[in-house]
């Protein structure tokens, strides 16, 4: 699957290389950046985006709304699947990166990465035995908020694995939705913690 990736200022860097670590049969085809001084009203977006590309799949991390607002139609009239995790435009619009659904449009990288997946196998005594993440945030903290839980009770670990992956993410926690009246940051706290949750239980049956 090839992939485009447009930036402000390095804002998806930390996604790509979580990507590129954990991540198979994806590959970055072109990473567009756009790091100069921006004025608050572009007339003329097309001067900052060049409108030659094609991807299998777009992940727009652009901030400025006149240039997200471009690249969204341009990739709606190229027929390219766009991503724009935690911004209001057209498109696919996860709250953030690891609240992605499933859907088959959006090929492998839509089956490895979004909302947490977990297998989970359990000692007779209620302790992690084994976990393997299925799926997770691309920006890597799914699998880097596992380190040392082998072992560890079941209730231990559903208190720490929130404060683990807040720590890991790279959202920003100052980005509150004014509806849930959540951060990114507590957001994938939440969703981490509910699918290993959802994984217990299998595990348990």
């Amino acid at each position: 699957m090839d992939i485009i990736v447009f930036q402000e200022r390095g804002s998806g860097e930390h996604k790509i290389e979580g990507v590129k670590k954990y991540g198979e049969g994806i590959y970055f085809t072109s990473i567009i950046g756009v790091d100069g001084f921006l004025p608050d009203f572009i007339e003329d977006p097309e001067s900052f985006i060049d409108d030659a590309f094609q991807a299998d799949l777009v992940l727009n991390f652009l901030k400025h709304p006149d240039l997200l607002d471009y690249l969204v139609r341009l990739c709606l009239k190229k027929r390219i699947p766009v991503i724009s995790p935690g911004k209001k435009c057209v498109g696919v619009t996860p709250f953030t990166c690891c609240g992605l659904g499933k859907d088959k449009s959006l090929g492998p990288y839509g089956e490895q990465f979004g909302f947490p997946e977990y297998k989970v196998h359990l000692t007779p005594g209620g302790a992690i035995q084994d976990i393997h993440v299925l799926r997770g945030a691309p920006c890597g903290a799914t699998w880097e908020a596992l380190q040392d839980y082998i072992g560890c009770q079941v209730e231990d670990v559903l208190v720490r694995l929130p404060r683990q992956v807040q720590y890991f993410c790279s959202a920003d926690p100052s980005g509150f939705d004014p509806v849930s009246g959540k951060s990114p940051v507590h957001y994938a706290g939440y969703v981490h913690i509910a699918a290993l949750k959802k994984a217990i239980e299998k595990a348990g049956n």
